[in-house]
């Protein structure tokens, strides 16, 4: 960095990618500011600038890139590595120091505290969050997490049964019940309800999780703004979740008959499987720490699916058009669609509803991500 871009930056003023610190007021001070941009999305701390942007200077260079180095490894946990340089204003010095986006989030102070980066001011991260960075890293998975205020009353152990003898051919004794559980990760090693199970074997789901349904809309016309002729907020385990989803998509659209022999057939406008898949990836992948519903439109020349959280670690859009991408978020979650048939375990779901549009409708969908959520458009025949 230059002197001319140093004091473009300082016109700019501190932001999420930015912070202005006079001097280092103490090494956990520092440790915090490294931390929260490791965890966030990186950034550039400047030392010898004012709050107001008036550049001040240091002195004692050397000491104060040692004492740096020393705070990025010693006290960040994980080590942070960062890259110190140095701009002179005259005889005037700030050192700047480039932190990376963390592989290893999240990271923490030596003092046992996790920050990010918010706007221009770093602040202590929520529960939600670090669960959220855990996942990223694949540290911990949300699904498997307990879930404190539940019981095993809480469970429906006939449901549970029911399950491993349709989907697993088990036939399983109400003394196996526990242990089974626990190898599916139903429950946790102290006998406590796991998400994953409170939302495909709860007694009520909603109860713990409110937000952990499906709200559904159709709207004649084409725009969100126009008020739905139907609405649904569609709720229950995740199997039931999904057959009334799949109830609704099917009222709100067409099916063409034709004569075939002396009986007629029924030709859905777009193919149940990739309905089925839309929505079945949607309850799989989402973000369950977002304290918000899975959202499904249907619009007179769409459907949209949208799903609450961004892409996962590494999957991208173009990955997912190829087939190329298969991160799980909730693997418990994943392994009982997967029992039932729903899910390949393969990643190519996306993949399927591509190519299953473009032989019906002879049209693509979209896949795009809008703020912290991921949103799957299919069309419909005009």
């Amino acid at each position: 960095m230059d002197i001319f871009e140093l004091k473009e930056r300082i016109v700019r003023g501190e932001d999420l990618h930015t912070d202005f610190k006079e001097r280092i007021e103490s090494n956990e001070d520092l440790a915090k500011a490294i931390v929260c941009f490791a965890n966030t999305d990186g950034g550039q701390i400047f030392i010898g600038v004012s709050d107001d942007g008036e550049i001040i200077g240091l002195e004692n260079i050397d000491e104060t890139i040692g004492r740096i180095e020393d705070v990025a490894y010693n006290r960040c946990e994980p080590p942070v590595s960062v890259v110190i340089e140095t701009v002179k204003d005259n005889n005037k010095t700030v050192v700047i120091i480039n932190v990376p986006k963390g592989d290893q989030r999240p990271y923490r102070t030596s003092r046992g505290h996790y920050y990010i980066r918010g706007t221009n001011r770093c602040r202590p991260a929520s529960r939600e969050e670090l669960l959220r960075l855990f996942q990223a890293t694949e540290s911990i998975y949300y699904d498997e997490t307990t879930v404190y205020k539940a019981a095993l009353a809480d469970l429906d152990v006939d449901a549970f049964i029911s399950f491993t003898k349709n989907y697993m051919h088990l036939e399983i004794s109400n003394e196996m019940v526990v242990s089974c559980m626990k190898n599916l990760k139903v429950l946790s090693k102290n006998e406590k309800p796991t998400l994953g199970g409170i939302l495909f074997f709860g007694s009520n789901p909603q109860f713990f999780i409110p937000t952990a349904k499906v709200i559904a809309a159709y709207i004649q016309g084409k725009d969100i703004s126009i008020p739905p002729r139907d609405k649904k907020e569609i709720s229950g385990r995740i199997p039931q979740i999904l057959e009334d989803t799949m109830r609704f998509l099917n009222i709100h659209t067409t099916e063409e008959h034709r004569i075939k022999g002396l009986e007629p057939e029924a030709y859905p406008e777009i193919p149940e499987v990739a309905l089925r898949e839309a929505i079945v990836n949607a309850v799989a992948h989402r973000d369950y720490t977002i304290s918000a519903p899975i959202r499904v439109f249907v619009f007179e020349d769409r459907i949209e699916f949208h799903t609450p959280g961004k892409l996962p670690n590494t999957v991208t859009i173009e990955s997912m058009k190829i087939g190329g991408s298969h991160v799980l978020r909730n693997p418990t979650i994943y392994n009982l669609l997967l029992k039932m048939g729903l899910v390949t375990d393969i990643g190519s779901g996306v993949k399927r509803i591509i190519e299953l549009v473009r032989q019906n409708l002879n049209k693509e969908i979209n896949l795009s991500e809008i703020e912290s959520e991921f949103v799957l458009t299919i069309p419909r025949k005009e």
